[in-house]
């Protein structure tokens, strides 16, 4: 059965997923994630198995040591982007739409301006595009992004509670669409 947007709302097309994942699997069958994939979402690659990610230290604004292991036990959307970055500006919107419909505590969208950055560049990228509730995170020497392959920006990478990459994006986004709100979702319940 291919599930669509036509007839089914956000809520129950993330309850069919949910369903049709099964309440008690460990992780979201790869081949029902895939099954979701509309729209932009069809840039999803998912993996057939979770891959290791290495968990290097990265800063916070205020040059804060913080490492990838500190988000164990949630979902994570990692988005790697930088000031300079056009697809960046339009995506990080729809990032900030992401979090406040799904942040919590057990899923968390976390930003890594990856490469130079200046600080007054990064919050000047944020005020202009009108987004508050990202973080600022940076990864200047680009230790996290080398350690994921991040080949080109944006790029965003989807790790499960163990902290492990479980889906990748490369290119801009609709992250604020039902497919992708249904996807999350089913990664989370899982």
């Amino acid at each position: 059965m291919k599930l669509t947007r036509r007839g089914l709302n956000a809520s129950a097309l993330a309850a069919a997923v949910y369903m049709g994942l099964g309440a008690s699997a460990n992780a979201a069958d790869p081949a029902a994630l895939e099954a979701l994939r509309e729209g932009d979402m069809q840039k999803l690659k998912v993996h057939p198995a979770p891959v290791s990610v290495p968990a290097r230290d990265f800063t916070d604004f205020d040059g804060a040591a913080l490492n990838l292991d500190d988000y164990l036990g949630k979902v994570v959307l990692l988005n790697f982007w930088a000031t300079w970055c056009a697809p960046c500006r339009k995506e990080m919107p729809m990032l900030a739409d992401l979090q406040t419909e799904l942040g919590g505590e057990d899923f968390e969208v976390v930003t890594l301006a990856t490469g130079r950055n200046p600080a007054p560049s990064m919050t000047r990228f944020f005020e202009s595009i009108g987004v508050d509730n990202l973080p600022l995170h940076r990864d200047p020497d680009q230790a996290i992004a080398r350690g994921v392959r991040v080949l080109g920006l944006p790029t965003t990478v989807i790790l499960d509670r163990e902290g492990r990459e479980i889906a990748r994006l490369e290119g801009d986004a609709d992250w604020s669409g039902e497919s992708a709100k249904a996807i999350l979702q089913a990664m989370i319940d899982s």
